[in-house]
């Protein structure tokens, strides 16, 4: 066993005594951060070495799997584009477990409240009479955002950070995208990947410099990060040249500009 594992072992143990014990036929909803283990909270490691059922999505990396190596794993994944398990269907199978006695573990990429559907299983848990509890995640915006080097706030840039969703971009339920234009404030896009090109022009249609500067994030905090830094106009036509694919976050706004400055300061330090 190396020392880490000691310390880390050690550590968990003087903190487990203020952890809640997972009770049966409870569900907790809980967020697995945006893909590395080490995103994980301590709340959902705990409940990850406790559940009896693990209901997980498609942005759960497999190896936080690994911590539930007791439990029934469920994969109920939903992705843009792909088959797809249907809400209905998930919230069944978490009310169906929690009926026969099990600890219900439904565990989401990044935070279960942040376009992760976690508000809409609270709700039918609470209809349906079951006891639910919410474990917080790293959301995968601020996740990625610090993984790729781009502070998500920064005085002197912005004031505010603007979370969207793209999916529906083009269609009748889509955003105002030049009213967050006209804000001047990053904005981060969540599931926007194959409406990038309709996003970005209605940004500069809003009034956005096509020079913002833009950058798109896959698969953050994992072995598979890319990061590509481009500009407003020009990041749905390098994204596609370069074989962006989802799991992927775009950024818009001038915070984007710092990683290059932050990479180099970083580069100088270790070469010192």
């Amino acid at each position: 066993m190396t020392e880490t594992m000691t310390t880390l072992e050690q550590t968990l143990a003087r903190l487990a005594p203020q952890l809640s014990a997972f009770e049966p036929g409870h569900v907790w909803l809980a967020g697995a951060g945006p893909g590395h283990t080490g995103s994980l909270t301590i709340d959902v490691i705990a409940a990850l070495g406790q559940a009896d059922a693990v209901v997980y999505d498609a942005l759960v990396d497999p190896s936080i799997l690994d911590a539930a190596r007791q439990a029934e794993l469920h994969f109920m994944g939903k992705r843009g584009g792909k088959a797809s398990a249907a809400q209905d269907d998930i919230t069944t199978l978490l009310i169906t477990l929690a009926r026969r006695g099990r600890r219900v573990l439904r565990l989401k990429g990044g935070d279960p409240y942040v376009f992760g559907r976690g508000g809409e299983e609270a709700l039918a848990l609470a209809r349906s009479g079951i006891p639910f509890r919410i474990l917080p995640g790293v959301t995968s915006a601020f996740g990625a955002l610090a993984s790729a080097g781009i502070p998500a706030t920064m005085r002197g840039l912005n004031k505010a950070i603007i979370l969207a969703t793209g999916h529906a971009a083009g269609t009748p339920d889509d955003l105002d995208w030049a009213a967050l234009a006209k804000t001047g404030q990053p904005i981060v896009v969540y599931m926007g990947l194959k409406t990038l090109g309709s996003i970005t022009s209605a940004l500069i249609e809003g009034g956005l410099a096509a020079s913002t500067p833009a950058a798109l994030i896959m698969a953050a905090t994992t072995p598979g990060e890319r990061v590509l830094v481009s500009t407003l106009a020009r990041l749905a036509e390098d994204g596609e040249a370069a074989g962006f694919a989802s799991p992927a976050l775009a950024v818009f706004g001038e915070i984007v500009s710092m990683r290059a400055e932050l990479m180099e300061l970083e580069r100088l330090a270790r070469s010192a």
